[in-house]
Formats: structure tokens, C-alpha cells, sequence
């Protein structure tokens, strides 16, 4: 199970350090944390969501308990066109995730917002928004964000999730949130599941 420091607000910082990867066709280098998740390397489910994520070009993408940035800043970086605001709970994952999109040479497209779940974006839409949920904040915080996303996707716009345990469930309410969702992968242990908004 993730520690829950992970997606608490903390107030002691560890040290950081720099790692690099190529994700979607780019590379990408991140500063990193023992206070957020994945501080070794971009996680296995974090890794298949940027590579199989289906997004537009143009458009916005929320990048949900974003970390410290790898799935929006990736993709902003895979698609010029491409805006992205970004949101965590955790004051250092937005710390970071700002430092990495300076970094990447993208915070012209990439905004970084501190606050729970769609609190930060209300009255917002986006044409996706992508996620790997913190699981051990349990699934009550999943189904809040299956939820309530609807409202925060424009027509035509998806939800994409990538998950290791619940995916079942998650799919289960995807589908009445949505009317219809599907699993897009499986792979390594990993679900990503996609509903896409009439």
C-alpha cells in the first residue's frame, strides 16, 4: 500500500535529487523527493498512463494528485498545442512539480495548483483528465473523483485512470458516471480504465 505522507499535507522536507527518463517519444528530467511518491524513478503505472493515455493535441488536461509532475509535464512537453494545470494535495508535490516545469521548459503551458481533488478547478472543464489515485487514501477518494468528473469534462472529453487494486469497482462507477467505460489496458498489474463523456 502507498504511505499515506505521500498525499498529506507535510511540514518536514527530504532532499532532492534529479532523475531523467523517456516517455512518449521524449526525454524528461524531474526533481524528486523522499516526501512524494515515486521518489526513484517514474512509477509502473505512472509510466503506462503517459504512454497509452489517449489526449488531444490541443486542449487542456487536468493531471489529477499530479505528484511531482511526470503525467502532465510529459505530456506537455509530447505536445506543444497542449495546455495542462496540474493538482495536488501535498505543498511539496506542488513545489516540485512548479520547479519541474521550469525545468522542462514548459510552465508557459503548465500550471501547478495546490488544493484536494477539484477544489482548486471549480467551474473549470478539460478535454481529460488523467490520474493515478492515491490508493491508499482508500476508495472513497477514487469515487470522488470518478464522480465528480463529468462536470469537469467538456463534451467529447475523457477520464483515463490507471489503477492496481479496485479496478473493478473503479470501472463499476465509471460506467454509471459515465454511462459507459471500458479497460483500456492491463498490464504489469495495472488497469487503465477510460470513459469518455457524450
Amino acid at each position: 500500500m502507498t504511505p499515506s505522507h505521500y498525499y498529506r499535507p507535510r511540514s518536514r522536507r527530504g532532499p532532492r535529487r534529479l532523475i531523467s527518463d523517456h516517455l512518449r517519444g521524449v526525454t524528461v528530467e524531474f526533481y524528486v523527493s523522499s516526501d512524494v511518491f515515486s521518489p526513484r524513478e517514474v512509477d509502473t503505472g505512472t509510466r503506462l498512463l503517459i504512454e497509452h493515455a489517449e489526449v488531444p493535441e490541443q486542449g487542456t488536461v487536468l493531471d489529477l494528485g499530479c505528484g511531482y509532475g511526470a503525467i502532465g509535464i510529459t505530456l506537455a512537453k509530447a505536445y506543444p498545442r497542449l495546455r495542462v494545470v496540474m493538482v495536488d494535495v501535498n505543498p511539496r508535490a506542488v513545489e516540485l512539480a512548479k520547479l519541474n516545469a521550469r525545468h522542462n521548459r514548459v510552465e508557459d503551458r503548465v500550471t501547478v495548483l495546490h488544493g484536494n481533488l477539484y477544489e482548486p478547478v471549480e467551474g473549470r472543464v478539460f478535454d481529460a483528465i488523467l490520474s493515478n489515485p492515491p490508493l491508499a487514501a482508500g476508495m472513497a477518494t477514487i469515487e470522488e473523483i470518478i464522480r465528480r468528473a463529468p462536470q469537469h469534462i467538456a463534451p467529447g472529453g475523457t477520464l483515463q485512470l490507471v489503477m492496481r487494486k479496485g479496478a473493478n469497482r473503479a470501472l463499476d462507477l465509471m460506467k454509471e458516471a459515465f454511462g459507459d467505460a471500458r479497460v483500456a489496458l492491463r498490464k504489469k498489474g495495472y488497469t487503465i480504465l477510460y470513459a469518455r463523456k457524450a
